[in-house]
């Protein structure tokens, strides 16, 4: 009974922290998105002051050519998240789904002994009921 009550512990824990990853790469990516849509509205600007919009230009602007790099970077990192993310998200079901067989097989084993216990009171109450059936003949 403890060993069952233990693994059955260590299964949700298990699933917890899957949830918990997934949900923490999930925000990652938002933070990721946020900082690269921050970064494309600061480049549009930059072009907007300088009055030049073409990359190859050699007075393009030094620091919308950074942020430009750095938006890169984070678009990067962002997909290379979204594979985790998958990643994550798949461990996630095959854990949960290995809870659900263990929750499975403790409502049936409880079912068992459920119905030992039922057997084993109704034999009681059979041999009392009996004991005073011989009483009240006797």
């Amino acid at each position: 009974m403890k060993s069952r009550d233990t693994i059955m512990r260590l299964k949700r824990f298990q699933v917890d922290e899957k949830r918990r990853r997934v949900a923490q790469i999930e925000m990652m990516i938002a933070d990721f998105d946020r900082m690269a849509t921050d970064l494309e509205r600061e480049i549009a600007l930059e072009e907007q002051r300088a009055g030049i919009s073409d990359k190859s230009h050699f007075a393009y602007p030094t620091y919308a050519r950074a942020a430009m790099q750095r938006k890169e970077n984070l678009v990067r990192s962002a997909d290379e998240l979204r594979v985790q993310l998958a990643d994550a998200r798949r461990e996630l079901e095959e854990a949960f789904e290995e809870l659900k067989k263990f929750e499975i097989l403790d409502d049936r084993e409880q079912a068992r002994e459920r119905t030992a216990d039922s057997v084993r009171e109704q034999a009681e109450m059979d041999r009392i009921g009996l004991a005073m059936r011989g009483f009240a003949r006797a």
